[in-house]
């Protein structure tokens, strides 16, 4: 049996953990957010609240447009590498290309890279927020890109250019945002897509436990299988591929 959905004491967790119908029963979190854009916490204090909560890997991906890209990612990037030498977590510096134009997406997302982001989000077209039209498309094309985070009602098309380029596609579990989580992991299964769950964490609160991210991919309608693909196998190949692992 999967454990109840709870934000239980780090404790709890690493005792219910045992009991996971995953294999490894460690959280990878790639879209999450500190003070230097909408968060609470600073970026260290979440990486060090992550460690806690019995996370392996984190993602600071703050909202950054191009006038504070350089400035963001040199703060986080110190903090990543203390965060690694002291505390047995994965700690990678990101972004979350947020209300850019469509139009300039790719453009910023290679910007990103150059500046020495390892993990780049784009705030895609959730339902409660006015986003460009034209931002889903525009992120799953671009071959900087790696997540294209809360993509509301995302279309077989778009999916099917993620799939193509390499572009994980996000389950979220933040207020709002996961109105459309059926209906994306729906596309994601037709298209055979590739899918992650992000905590779009803003507060200490906001950070996944074990049982709760089951619980949200069961939510969505994902079979066991599919769970551990987007808790494990998924999270991975993203390590991976930002050189991490």
């Amino acid at each position: 049996m999967f454990p109840s959905p709870s934000r239980a004491s780090p404790e709890h967790e690493l005792a219910s953990s045992n009991n996971l119908c995953y294999s490894s029963g460690v959280i990878y979190d790639f879209h999450t957010h500190s003070s230097l854009s909408d968060g609470d916490l600073s970026p260290l204090e979440l990486m060090h609240r992550a460690v806690k909560s019995g996370y392996r890997a984190i993602a600071v991906t703050d909202h950054v447009g191009i006038g504070q890209l350089e400035r963001f990612i040199a703060e986080i990037t110190k903090d990543c590498v203390l965060a690694e030498k002291y505390w047995d977590i994965v700690a990678i510096p990101g972004v979350e290309l947020t209300h850019l134009p469509a139009s300039a997406i790719s453009d910023a997302a290679k910007y990103a890279r150059e500046t020495g982001v390892r993990i780049v989000a784009v705030h895609g077209e959730t339902i409660v927020e006015p986003v460009e039209q034209g931002t889903n498309k525009a992120a799953v094309q671009s071959p900087y890109v790696d997540i294209l985070a809360h993509p509301g009602l995302i279309t077989i098309e778009e999916a099917t250019l993620a799939k193509r380029n390499g572009v994980f596609i996000e389950i979220s579990a933040r207020k709002g945002h996961s109105l459309t989580n059926g209906h994306v992991a729906s596309i994601a299964r037709a298209t055979g897509a590739s899918l992650l769950l992000g905590s779009d964490a803003h507060t200490s609160e906001d950070l996944l436990s074990t049982g709760l991210a089951i619980a949200i991919l069961q939510g969505a309608g994902l079979a066991e299988g599919e769970i551990d693909e987007a808790l494990q196998t998924n999270p991975a190949t993203l390590l991976a591929k930002s050189g991490k692992f």
